[in-house]
């Protein structure tokens, strides 16, 4: 059996009468990118405090390589980087200071790809922390996360701030270290970045686990969407076995199948000659909304 990096079951975490943890389960294998996905206030954040030892969970268990976060907090931070969402940095240092600092406060004293990632993610290192932006505050983080190797990478929301372009280089760079055996939990509010990235995806609401497995199998027990051209005679597909909501529209065509008739419902609609035939698997944007409705997007994941 695959080790597992992060084990968490019935995580719960009280502060005061606020419970932000009822009961959330994670896990997450070695060598594997996991999505970690709930809209604000889901327990998100919370959970990634207790994982770094920050805060000391209420009730359940929480390990971190075999070992309580919060007791053996200092060891386990030798292994892992951390990237929260919303950087703080010294003002009176420069990033390139910063940069090292942060690395040697895990014990790297030497990282082979730091003016690489320099360059990567295009930070001067020479400017002193407080005249940078959000967006190259985010970088400084980004650029000693990725600079040496490390074990885990804990990353809460890491691309805020940055343009597209640097998004596009934060996925490359996590898909580098992942390729390397790094382990990588994300908590990110852009779907289409998780479904690039992840292999796994763990949904949770109001403190608890709602959704968890791999993408790929969540997938299969949701219906693909079926779209088509067709001059004629479509209205028949509704009565075909496995075919939901088709909509016909002139010429073009629109349904849900279900996956184990898939084989099928394509023969059918192949015999009315279609100019046009698309399949597509259900997105993670779908999977989310299955859980929470169209109203938590418009908030932010």
């Amino acid at each position: 059996m695959t080790d597992l990096v992060i084990d968490v079951e019935g995580l719960v975490k009280h502060y005061g009468s606020t419970h932000a943890l009822d009961g959330l389960d994670l896990r997450v294998e070695a060598g594997t990118i996991a999505g970690f996905l709930g809209p604000n206030g889901a327990g998100k954040s919370t959970t990634i405090r207790v994982l770094l030892g920050l805060h000391r969970a209420t009730a359940g268990r929480a390990r971190l390589f075999g070992r309580d976060p919060f007791a053996d907090a200092v060891d386990l931070h030798r292994r892992l980087a951390y990237v929260p969402g919303d950087v703080t940095l010294w003002p009176r240092l420069t990033g390139g200071e910063i940069v090292d600092l942060l690395l040697g406060m895990r014990g790297v004293r030497s990282a082979p790809r730091r003016e690489e990632m320099l360059q990567r993610f295009e930070l001067d290192p020479t400017r002193r922390a407080s005249t940078y932006s959000k967006g190259n505050r985010q970088k400084v983080a980004l650029v000693a996360a990725f600079a040496a190797d490390t074990d885990l990478l804990v990353l809460d929301e890491p691309t805020s701030g940055l343009d597209p372009l640097m998004e596009a280089q934060f996925q490359r760079c996590t898909q580098e270290a992942a390729d390397r055996g790094t382990t990588v939990l994300l908590s990110s509010h852009i779907l289409a970045e998780v479904q690039e990235l992840c292999d796994t995806v763990t949904i949770v609401r109001a403190g608890r686990t709602v959704l968890a497995g791999r993408l790929d199998e969540l997938r299969s027990v949701t219906r693909s969407r079926l779209v088509a051209t067709i001059a004629s005679g479509a209205e028949g597909l509704g009565e075909v076995e496995g075919v939901h909501d088709l909509e016909v529209d002139g010429d073009r065509v629109t349904c849900t199948i279900d996956d184990a008739v898939t084989a099928e419902v394509v023969a059918a609609v192949a015999r009315l000659r279609p100019t046009a035939l698309t399949v597509e698997p259900p997105s993670l944007e779908e999977l989310f909304l299955r859980q929470y409705g169209s109203d938590v997007l418009d908030q932010g994941a």
